[in-house]
């Protein structure tokens, strides 16, 4: 029987760790290093070597100083989960990972992009394995580089490693905040078949899946095993009109602000001297003077229900106010294909050659709300501001109104993301004069394809259909209008974006002596790589032409590519059968950006059977990825930000001096690596054979911080930041520089426990349970050398927020061919972003503190002997919504989508059926 999700303690005494390896080596792959109780094999049964993430040395003994959390194929099959990603939301130390929920935006960076972020320290800091080697990163350039979770072949996975300490002393720069090695299954043979499908209780977000497993050959007996495993699925889209929960949130009341205020009728956006000029004439609308800038001629009826007229909305009280929450995506349409093929055949006794193929295609189709327009159009052309003369006002355009259009007719902004995969390893593995080696070339390649594919229309003919009147801003068009809107329809894949990793990398390890407890191991290794990054804007999109896709100025396709070296060591030294030490070091050398050694000390005390005490600590360094030395310069937009100067000239009225700036956003070639110190500590008790318990804990600083200074730092603070600000002659705002630089640093600190009970036999089946919690003390970032710390713990700043508690509990109960698994993901609460302004009339939004949030599953499984495996389960059961936030960061408004997951209740179910 499987015991899942354990935390390794080590060391453990001799007799208890051969019992624990032998009950894995009989559970198979799947089971491996997850299992704590005994179970008895022949006395002189082999006791193989294994390599665990965070150590280069094979030993019989799991016995390495660092924390490593487990979790088996047992329990991704309780969890009725299908993705890596799925899988990762259920770590506690994963906080901030990038989520298809997060990426549902128009235009936004990196879309597709499903991410690993342990400690919250970022993406870009979390290094993700397949069977211990890398794979190409996302290759869309942005702010975070790292592997696409939707690239791991969820099906074939065997178990994940989650290595939660520095590891830079052995996987290299990118492991600051630690390692998730998903390891595959690397000797099948027979047929097995899986059938997966799960259905939402308000519909929508419905997911079917299939998987197809093939083995031939058994490695001992015939010298050779081949297999490959297939999996397919897909998702259907989900809907704000399909959840009830966005209605409760109540969005346009306590959020209008952060609504749009391009609408359908348009809205007229006046210039200041057309606004008095109307008010001196005494024009009215809805039966009173106008006292903004902004004006919709329909109100108060606006169009509804996706028009409204809100006074508090963005829109304000002269004009409507488009709530895009009533009808857009929460979740998108994808498809997923992952193929993973591993052969391995024996050259002797002590030696076999292995090959491994990896390919996936994961394809999200995003729907955002329908086109915004900034046209323009003769007053003339307007019957009830025809006879108003704003051609006499000395304007830079006389007599030409500007409008802010929500254009329904051209149908929904949709865009399909293509990310795609190939990995192809061949390597050899075996014994020579005493050294366990491994030697391996890999080929790995990720492709991202962006494709505008509908919403998106050609600008020039699109304004030129309103300024002559075929398109009609303020009602239906004609047929001549619409035949336009369908002509000027943009389908084109505007970006494209290649990533490649070659490398050859060779290990070694081996006993060099005895010592009083037990052997010298020693490891050493070498790695050369190359990596490079091609992206390709098409000729449309540089042309600037599509609407509401923006081409930045100066961007051009770009192709960068850069050598890295390294070389490792290890030393795994038993000085007495108590004391244990670990030592490692690496040197990395990144072309144009230099090397760096990492080394890493850690040591375990084992007093007594039941206790052990472990610690470590190591420096390390990460390299800025190719996206932050050569990524091309990105135009975008703050969130709306009061800009000082202007205020002071209007009595600080944010209505009349807060906006959303322009910002051009740069990369730097000249960008030095990040530095880091890492250090942890804790204990392990197993006081019994059915339960034992950890807790760790674990500090990290990294100086040098790669990253922007916020442009809500820059606007707090000109006297140090105004040269990033340029304004126009009239001292107005134009754009705000932001540089990726070398500046600050990051603190983070916190405690993991874990507790397992595993194997209670009563008389009424046999129980387990399991806690996996992270508690974080600190978390807080310096934007600048000498500035103040700034906290995100318990708190939402600028992007992100680091929950003080997340835990994952699991119980299970097992009869028979009956078993049952209960279980909770639980997120504290924390205080809200609560910085939003209302430019209509200057006010801050109210204070909130976002409630916790808790979700349970459960699910049933049946074996129908050795063959038929049935399993229904019911996620979030309680139908728990995500709690109502003011965050102002994402597309989606009224919650936070990085952590919380709108589909509700749902109800899954799947059979496994197999030939051995």
């Amino acid at each position: 029987m499987r015991k899942p999700y354990r935390q390794y303690c080590h060391p453990l005494p001799v007799s208890r760790l051969t019992r624990a390896v032998r009950l894995a080596l009989h559970a198979g792959a799947a089971g491996l290093l997850a299992h704590g109780a005994a179970s008895a094999q022949a006395p002189d049964a082999p006791m193989p070597k294994v390599e665990i993430t965070g150590s280069a040395i094979k030993r019989i003994v799991t016995d390495t100083p660092l924390p490593v959390q487990v979790v088996t194929r047992d329990e991704i099959e309780k969890a009725g989960v299908t993705t890596a990603a799925e899988l990762m939301a259920r770590i506690s130390s994963n906080v901030g990972g990038l989520t298809d929920g997060a990426s549902i935006n128009v235009g936004g960076d990196q879309r597709g992009f499903n991410s690993a972020n342990l400690r919250g320290i970022g993406t870009s800091s979390t290094l993700v394995l397949l069977n211990g080697r890398r794979m190409a990163n996302f290759a869309s350039p942005g702010d975070d580089s790292g592997v696409d979770l939707n690239n791991i072949p969820a099906a074939a996975i065997a178990r994940v490693e989650v290595l939660l300490d520095g590891a830079s002393a052995l996987y290299g720069t990118d492991a600051i905040g630690g390692v998730i090695n998903f390891i595959t299954r690397k000797d099948f043979h027979g047929v097995e078949m899986n059938a997966y499908v799960l259905g939402t209780k308000e519909g929508g977000a419905g997911k079917r899946a299939a998987t197809l497993s093939l083995g031939t050959g058994e490695l001992e007996k015939d010298g050779y095993n081949v297999f490959a495993v297939l999996d397919v699925q897909g998702t259907d889209r989900l809907n704000t009109s399909q959840r009830k929960f966005v209605d409760e949130l109540r969005i346009p009341q306590r959020l209008g602000h952060l609504l749009s205020n391009y609408t359908g009728p348009a809205n007229i956006r006046l210039t200041s001297a057309q606004r008095d000029h109307l008010q001196e004439t005494g024009f009215l609308l809805n039966g009173r003077p106008i006292t903004n800038r902004q004006i919709n001629l329909s109100i108060p009826t606006c169009a509804p229900p996706a028009n409204l007229y809100l006074p508090a909305g963005s829109g304000g009280v002269d004009a409507c106010t488009y709530n895009y929450m009533g009808d857009t995506e929460l979740y998108p349409e994808s498809t997923k294909q992952n193929l993973l093929s591993r052969g391995v055949i024996k050259l002797g006794a002590d030696a076999q050659a292995y090959a491994e193929v990896a390919l996936s295609r994961s394809r999200t189709n995003y729907v955002g709300s329908s086109a915004r327009v900034t046209g323009a159009i003769d007053y003339r052309k307007i019957p009830a501001l025809a006879n108003t003369g704003l051609d006499q006002l000395d304007d830079d355009n006389p007599g030409q109104i500007a409008l802010r259009l929500r254009l329904s007719e051209a149908g929904m902004r949709t865009s399909e993301l293509t990310s795609e995969s190939q990995r192809y390893v061949l390597g050899v593995t075996g014994i020579a004069a005493g050294w366990d080696y491994d030697a391996a070339y890999n080929h790995s390649v990720n492709t991202v394809k962006d494709k505008d594919t509908h919403g998106y229309l050609l600008r020039d003919q699109l304004l030129a259909g309103i300024a002559d009147g075929k398109i009609n801003p303020f009602g239906p068009s004609g047929a001549e209008g619409v035949a336009l809107l369908g002509s000027i329809q943009v389908n084109d894949v505007v970006r494209r974006a290649r990533g490649t990793v070659d490398s050859l990398d060779v290990k070694a390890s081996r006993s060099l002596m005895t010592m009083a407890g037990g052997d010298l191991g020693v490891a050493v290794g070498a790695e050369a790589r190359r990596e490079r990054t091609d992206f390709n804007p098409s000729a449309l999109l540089m042309s600037d032409n599509i609407n509401n896709d923006d081409a930045p100025e100066g961007g051009k396709a770009t192709s960068d590519q850069r050598k890295v070296y390294a070389v490792f060591g290890e030393l795994l030294a038993p000085f007495t059968r108590q004391w244990q030490g670990q030592l490692s070091a690496r040197y990395d050398h990144y072309q144009q950006v230099g090397g760096a050694l990492s080394p890493k000390i850690g040591m375990a005390w084992t007093p007594d059977k039941a206790l052990t005490v472990r610690a470590s600590a190591g420096k390390g360094f990460r390299a800025p990825s190719m996206s932050d030395l050569y990524r091309p310069t990105v135009y975008s937009q703050t969130a709306t930000l009061p800009d000082p100067v202007l205020c002071a000239t209007v009595d600080n009225n944010f209505a009349d001096c807060a906006f959303n700036w322009d910002t051009r956003r740069y990369s730097n070639a000249n960008l030095k690596p990040e530095r880091s110190r890492q250090f942890s500590a804790g204990l392990v008790i197993e006081p019994s054979k059915h339960w034992n318990a950890s807790l760790d804990y674990w500090k990290i600083k990294r100086t040098d911080l790669i990253s922007e200074i916020g442009d809500d730092i820059i606007l707090g603070n000109l006297g140090k930041y105004g040269k990033l600000v340029h304004r126009n002659d009239d001292g107005e705002i134009d754009y705000i520089e932001l540089h990726k630089e070398n500046r600050g640093a990051q603190l983070a600190s916190g405690l993991d426990l874990v507790v397992n009970m595993r194997s209670v036999n009563t008389g009424v089946g046999r129980f387990g349970a399991r806690l996996n919690g992270t508690y974080v003390l600190d978390s807080k970032i310096q934007t600048s050398s000498g500035d103040p710390y700034i906290s995100n713990l318990g708190k939402f700043v600028t992007d992100t927020v680091v929950q003080r508690w997340r835990h994952t509990v699991s119980m299970d109960w097992e009869q028979g061919p009956l078993s049952a698994t209960l279980s909770n993901t639980f997120s504290a609460s924390y205080d809200d972003q609560n910085s939003a302004i209302n430019t209509d009339d200057g006010s801050v939004v109210a204070p909130n503190r976002v409630k916790a949030y808790s979700l349970w599953d459960m699910s049933l499984g049946y074996e129908w002997g050795k063959n038929l495996k049935l399993r229904a389960g019911v996620q979030n059961m309680f139908d728990k919504a995500p709690p109502y936030s003011n965050q102002a960061n994402f597309f989606i408004s009224g919650y936070d989508p990085t952590y919380t997951d709108p589909r509700g209740r749902r109800f899954y179910a799947s059979v496994n059926y197999a030939f051995r």
